[in-house]
């Protein structure tokens, strides 16, 4: 890490769940950006992302092929297949002129999810959000060693973030499992959502980091069983996973298995 990137993550230390809005990050001026995307390689921070541009896949321009009345896709998102279809590069979201905004990011998700686009995403450019992730708060904690460099000195502000962060951790004890004692399905509900706020999931969790989380003490089984109770009581809804390249097989194995189709992957909360 280079000193404004050191600085960066300790500023973010100060806020609340070490999460703040990028606005907050204006004194870095150009190298904002550049810095949230080098700490994103390392794996120590994520931030709201949005699509940049989108190119039409072969299985998309294969569903211009098919009959009207065999076509899976609604009016609207038939609108969107033709117009990247008449494309030669890839285009902005903004040059989808119909349908409306919010529909046609919303067809956009559908289609990355399907395996009918590619997508070539970026910083969220109104109100973004940017966080430390899980990996980034070992790291500060366990490994973090500054380096001499270029105007290393930091401000008694940063210096107090990070040993408010050093006590803290300190502090904190894993709670002692008590035996027989399992989590609710309430309990795995908030589980998911805190899983889905600090990965920045969107509300698209991967069932694979539920079970790296409450695999002890619950048996693959049992939450399988506490997941299809949850969508029983419209609290969760399961999908499927699609595009698989992005996963690595061990990930694949650890969705539910279907005797047809694709495993169930995802986990999303349903919203009252």
């Amino acid at each position: 890490m280079n000193t404004q990137e050191i600085k960066f993550l300790l500023k973010l230390l100060g806020f609340p769940e070490y999460r703040a809005l990028l606005k907050e990050f204006d004194s870095f001026k150009r190298d904002r950006n550049k810095i949230c995307q080098s700490l994103n390689n390392s794996g120590w921070l994520d931030y709201s992302r949005e699509i940049a541009s989108v190119k039409l896949l072969p299985p998309g321009r294969a569903l211009l092929k098919l009959e009207p009345g065999q076509s899976p896709l609604t009016p609207n998102e038939l609108k969107v297949v033709e117009q990247l279809a008449k494309a030669s590069a890839r285009v902005k979201p903004s040059q989808i002129k119909q349908p409306k905004a919010v529909e046609r990011d919303a067809i956009l998700q559908r289609f990355q999810e399907r395996g009918l686009i590619d997508v070539e995403t970026q910083v969220k450019v109104q109100k973004a959000e940017v966080w430390i992730t899980p990996e980034g708060l070992d790291y500060l904690r366990d490994e973090f060693i500054p380096q001499a460099g270029n105007n290393p000195a930091i401000s008694l502000t940063l210096l107090g973030n990070y040993l408010r962060f050093l006590r803290k951790s300190t502090r904190a004890t894993p709670p002692t499992p008590v035996s027989g004692s399992l989590p609710s399905d309430e309990d795995i509900l908030q589980t998911i959502q805190n899983l889905d706020r600090t990965l920045g999931t969107g509300n698209y969790l991967p069932i694979f980091h539920l079970r790296q989380k409450l695999q002890p003490p619950l048996s693959r089984e049992e939450l399988d069983q506490a997941l299809y109770r949850l969508e029983k009581n419209d609290q969760i809804e399961l999908s499927s996973l699609v595009e698989a390249s992005r996963y690595s097989q061990e990930q694949i194995q650890a969705g539910i298995s279907q005797r047809t189709g694709c495993p169930l992957f995802f986990i999303q909360v349903v919203n009252d």
